[in-house]
């Protein structure tokens, strides 16, 4: 450390009458100079701790590719029926593509503190969008499904709206899992609790919120060395052996298996299979997915590309695109035989790759920006010391 202070030699004239030094409030202390010298974070959001740097291209990658395959996911489910590919592609990809999504969110909210600028941004960021689009989707459903007397419950998510009131859900108690001793585990603790209790009900969709959980936690206790360790060229080839036995297990067990394991979203017993058997699944389950999502992110490329951008969107493109795809069902688009040969299915992979492309986009992120990222000011107090316009106090000198 370089020390600005003048050096003083030796002199045989007397010296002048020393200066008197100024009083201790006047030098600037350590603490204050480090402030002028740090950025300051932004208030609002999880995202806080990061704000300056740049994007990491590694997760807005894995982020688009990873709803890339939730849409293709959801097209490949009325061609199931029909082709044991398309069901073994199914539940390979359901097992490990909203894994993948949680594990990020995740790491991403591990500076998540209970703050009041991070709650604001978790009411405006995630609990507002439910209540939107909760209430958009049950319209949708009244008039498109035909369902006049479907009724608004913000108990009861309806479709993809589950994913947001987990994310409130868990993001809301992460302090408590940066506290306790051993997190990941109790989490799987309560997950296979949750996977043999039928009783839990429908309310909040509390069976995925639970049975998900372990991924979000999972995502908690991630540290960056991680993901460097899946990236490596290693990690790479050992992916591609792990993915074929999984496709081929997944095409062995097409048949034999109900997907709705996959949903988490029943219990055991509600899926036919005795109670103690959610635990074994939930278990089972969890180690397979984790080993699919370190293969996924091995694959994802770490540089910038043309679809990194849309990494940031991937919250408009999975809210937007359940309407095109329940639409699809409640207007019988898959009537037609031609869909259900090989060509037609290759092209309703491309054209959900297509759709949920288009719905990341920034023009369509502006257009529903309102609903996905609404401000509302008005809603909350201002912080202590600001004033309320840009202009300053009444008696404060410019």
């Amino acid at each position: 450390m370089t020390d600005t202070a003048p050096t003083r030699g030796r002199h045989r004239a007397p010296l002048p009458p020393a200066r008197p030094a100024p009083p201790p409030a006047s030098r600037p202390s350590a603490a204050a100079s480090h402030a002028v010298r740090t950025p300051r974070a932004a208030s609002h959001g999880a995202r806080a701790p990061n704000a300056g740097k740049p994007r990491d291209s590694f997760f807005d990658n894995a982020k688009y590719l990873a709803i890339v395959l939730v849409a293709m996911g959801h097209a490949w489910e009325p061609l199931r029926g029909d082709s044991r590919t398309a069901a073994a592609l199914y539940m390979t990809v359901y097992a490990f593509h909203m894994p993948a999504f949680i594990v990020i969110s995740g790491y991403f909210s591990r500076s998540f503190d209970a703050s009041p600028g991070r709650l604001k941004r978790l009411v405006t960021g995630i609990a507002v969008p439910y209540v939107l689009f909760e209430v958009a989707y049950t319209l949708f459903k009244r008039t498109a499904g035909d369902d006049p007397t479907y009724p608004i419950s913000l108990l009861d998510p309806w479709y993809l709206t589950w994913f947001l009131i987990a994310l409130f859900v868990w993001r809301l108690t992460t302090p408590l899992w940066k506290i306790v001793r051993w997190p990941l585990p109790l989490a799987l603790a309560i997950a296979a609790l949750a996977s043999a209790s039928p009783d839990i009900g429908d309310d909040l969709d509390l069976q995925r919120v639970l049975q998900f959980l372990p991924f979000f936690v999972l995502g908690l206790v991630l540290k960056p060395e991680h993901f460097r360790m899946v990236r490596r060229k290693e990690a790479r080839i050992v992916a591609l052996p792990v993915f074929a036995a999984a496709l081929a297990f997944a095409y062995w067990a097409a048949p034999h298996m109900s997907a709705a394991w996959f949903y988490r979203r029943d219990s055991a017993q509600e899926l036919g299979a005795p109670g103690w058997s959610g635990a074994v699944m939930t278990l089972a389950m969890f180690g397979c997915s984790v080993v699919l999502v370190a293969c996924f992110f091995a694959w994802v490329p770490g540089r910038k590309l043309w679809f990194t951008a849309l990494g940031a969107g991937t919250l408009y493109g999975y809210l937007l695109h359940g309407f095109l795809a329940k639409g699809s069902r409640f207007g019988d688009w898959y009537e037609a035989d031609w869909l259900h040969t090989p060509l037609g299915q290759i092209t309703v992979t491309l054209i959900a790759g297509a759709v949920i492309t288009a719905l990341c986009t920034p023009p369509v992120q502006r257009m529903f920006r309102f609903a996905m990222e609404p401000k509302m000011e008005w809603a909350f107090k201002q912080p202590a010391g600001r004033p309320v316009t840009g202009r300053p106090p009444a008696g404060s000198a410019r």
